[in-house]
């Protein structure tokens, strides 16, 4: 889920700058869907440049899968969906299920742990794929704990690469913390990080991507730009709040399209005690927050 900010017109003086709403939009058709492993926290936004999500690489298979047992593996699945199914067998030690929609047809890439998976599960990979609802989510997410022992450990030095929760300025697991006590009783289960630097010199973006949620990893990614001293903490909090809130409402399939941000997800938005404030700010500082 992204939060998208935009030059409001071809001006970029703050005398021409008007009011803009800030939009999240999923990549299903152009980004893979993950499911990955839910690690214990040590460790689709709102505006600044796309965050690089982290994606494990596919490894080899210590033992091949025989290519009868993914054939029947694929069908099994494929029983459950309307759209057609193409299914790859990884041993993955991340993303432990990734789709990815190209017209009709899901490209699943699927960890071997499924293999021998009973019918409830492999009637919620069907809906998980086709519709990523969260019912299908959590027993997902609950196979895929119980199994864990079958998804090789990764060496400390790339578990440490993954996730960088310190900015200079901000730590997003304080600001996690509390707002998760303050808003949710303690509920969201989800990991954070600031998203890569912007290589080369600073310059003016007409977009950019300020905050992230990817669903299937739970991982909320919050972009560097908002890592400094002029960016108010109740701002970054806003996002982080933002992204909170797709893991209590998903996205629901409303008349055939998924809805991102219902009439509940809305309300609840403004429940946040500092929003009006928040997107005030947001307004008056767009040029800056654009500038990195």
């Amino acid at each position: 889920m992204k939060n998208q900010l935009k030059y409001p017109s071809e001006e970029r003086s703050e005398s021409h700058l008007k009011p803009f709403q800030m939009q999240l939009t999923w990549q299903f058709d152009e980004m893979p869907r993950t499911l990955a492993r839910r690690r214990a926290p040590s460790p689709g936004r709102r505006a600044v440049k796309p965050a690089p999500r982290f994606v494990q690489p596919s490894l080899p298979l210590p033992q091949p899968v025989e290519e009868g047992d993914a054939a029947v593996l694929e069908r099994r699945i494929q029983a459950h969906m309307v759209g057609r199914l193409e299914l790859t067998v990884t041993d993955n030690r991340s993303s432990i299920i990734s789709v990815k929609r190209m017209g009709g047809v899901f490209k699943v890439r699927l960890h071997h742990m499924f293999l021998e998976a009973e019918p409830r599960i492999l009637r919620s990979l069907g809906r998980y794929i086709e519709k990523a609802d969260a019912e299908s989510s959590t027993i997902l997410e609950q196979y895929i704990e119980a199994h864990s022992s079958l998804i090789r450990e990764q060496t400390p030095a790339n578990r440490a690469e993954e996730l960088r929760i310190r900015g200079e300025v901000y730590d997003l697991q304080e600001l996690f913390d509390r707002l998760n006590r303050k808003y949710f009783s303690g509920g969201i289960k989800a990991r954070v990080t600031w998203g890569r630097e912007n290589p080369g010199p600073a310059r003016h973006h007409r977009t950019a991507k300020m905050g992230t949620y990817s669903v299937e990893d739970r991982l909320i990614t919050i972009h560097p730009a908002l890592d400094r001293q002029f960016v108010p903490r109740f701002f970054v909090e806003s996002v982080m709040y933002h992204e909170m809130l797709h893991q209590v409402y998903g996205a629901p399939v409303v008349n055939g399209r998924r809805q991102y941000h219902s009439p509940a997800f809305l309300a609840a938005e403004r429940r946040f005690e500092q929003f009006h404030m928040a997107r005030q700010w947001e307004q008056e500082n767009i040029n800056r927050l654009l500038y990195f």
